[in-house]
């Protein structure tokens, strides 16, 4: 076979360029440390390595979202603690309230104690994240959640939220608590009954908060005690004012302090030195009340005057009653509290299984994209060793030619 010198040039200077391109392109891996730097170089570790890529990023924007709401959920937790220490100091206050040798002097000052400690209750309520979020918005719906609408004798609050709670997720966790549920479902009473005096009373009378004692006999009826003098004699009768008609065996009842009335499956104490004409009222507590107005009405009960028996007789019974809806209230922000650290505990845990997954998703694309650079630099060594070996070739066989040999 006869090689035309051009030929045997031509074909040399390929395989030269050829081998120098190798060269390049390795070179190339190597400062990268990429095994893959374009999709031509393995299109199908091109794209197991795009998915694990979607993969790890999603992993990377679930970090972030339950680093964001770790960070509203400490927060919340820290401000409902910060609540529950206000809510202890009003309990701590409304039960000085209760000292039967206070004045209304000493009462007004407790009334304006406390109602300092409301107003930072509130503040606490409607307090926002590093973000600008509500921490107690529940589904959103405000920026302010918790408004004070004055009028009516006194402050009232109304959520402006949206009640309910986001639920959680195994990568995201809620970044805001359900106000609502936290601070204005308080039951009214013991949950069951209400007891209320008269608002005319002239006695001493009070009674306790009440209990259920049968829960199965319960009317959900509203009923009306009546005292009455009758020869000399204290009594009352109970009417159930639903139906308009006296329960049975309560009708002229010879009442002492300390007894136990029990009826329809309720019972409750009575004290004190009831006058002819006295009432007291029992009404289903179907409605909740709020933190924020059983603390108000607390206050209003502290700046009553003691004109009369029975003004003192209102003030035990209504201190009572708001010490019992404040506890009430009280467990709720607490058990707000204690589901706020569970989501941190989740939180923990969802960060774990997280961070394994990183690890993973990083794992399996440094295996598909990155080089061994031990194996890439021996192999460019071996390339850039042929280039030289083909370099000296080429030039020791472009030196042979006929016409040397013609003289």
């Amino acid at each position: 076979m006869r090689v035309t010198t051009a030929h045997s040039y031509d074909t040399t200077i390929a395989q030269l360029n050829k081998r120098q391109a190798e060269l390049v392109d390795q070179q190339e891996h190597i400062s990268t440390g990429k095994r893959l730097v374009r999709a031509s170089d393995d299109p199908v570790g091109a794209a197991l390595a795009e998915t694990v890529r979607n993969r790890l990023s999603r992993v990377q924007t679930d970090q972030r979202a339950i680093d964001a709401s770790r960070t509203s959920m400490e927060q919340a937790e820290a401000a409902l603690g910060e609540g529950s220490d206000l809510i202890q100091r009003a309990r701590d206050l409304i039960l000085s309230g209760g000292n039967a040798t206070y004045g209304d002097t000493q009462r007004k000052d407790l009334a304006n104690q406390l109602e300092g400690l409301r107003d930072e209750l509130f503040s606490v309520a409607n307090r926002k994240d590093s973000a600008g979020r509500s921490l107690f918005g529940g589904l959103g719906g405000s920026s302010t959640p918790f408004v004070q609408a004055f009028g009516g004798g006194g402050g009232q609050v109304r959520f402006d939220g949206q009640p309910g709670q986001q639920a959680a997720t195994d990568v995201r966790l809620p970044q805001a608590i359900d106000g609502f549920q936290t601070f204005m479902r308080v039951p009214q009473g013991n949950g069951t009954f209400v007891l209320q005096q008269g608002a005319t009373n002239a006695g001493s009378m009070r009674s306790d908060i009440g209990q259920v004692t049968n829960l199965s006999a319960l009317t959900g009826h509203d009923y009306r005690v009546d005292f009455a003098d009758v020869g000399g004699v204290m009594q009352y009768s109970v009417t159930d004012t639903t139906t308009s008609t006296p329960v049975a065996g309560q009708t002229g009842i010879t009442y002492r302090a300390g007894m136990e009335v029990a009826f329809d499956g309720l019972s409750f104490q009575l004290n004190g030195a009831p006058k002819a004409g006295d009432t007291l009222d029992i009404t289903p507590a179907d409605t909740p009340t709020d933190l924020f107005k059983v603390m108000q009405d607390a206050i209003d009960a502290l700046r009553t005057p003691s004109d009369d028996s029975g003004d003192a007789a209102r003030r035990t019974q209504n201190l009572g009653r708001a010490l019992t809806e404040l506890d009430a209230g009280h467990d709720r922000v607490l058990l707000a509290r204690g589901q706020a650290g569970e989501w941190l505990n989740r939180a923990d845990t969802i960060e774990n299984l997280l961070g394994d997954r990183e690890v993973d998703h990083t794992a399996e694309q440094s295996k598909l994209e990155d080089m061994d650079l031990v194996k890439g630099i021996s192999d460019f060594q071996s390339k850039q060793v042929g280039l030289e070996a083909a370099m000296k070739s080429y030039a020791s066989i472009q030196k042979l030619s006929l016409f040397q040999y013609v003289s």
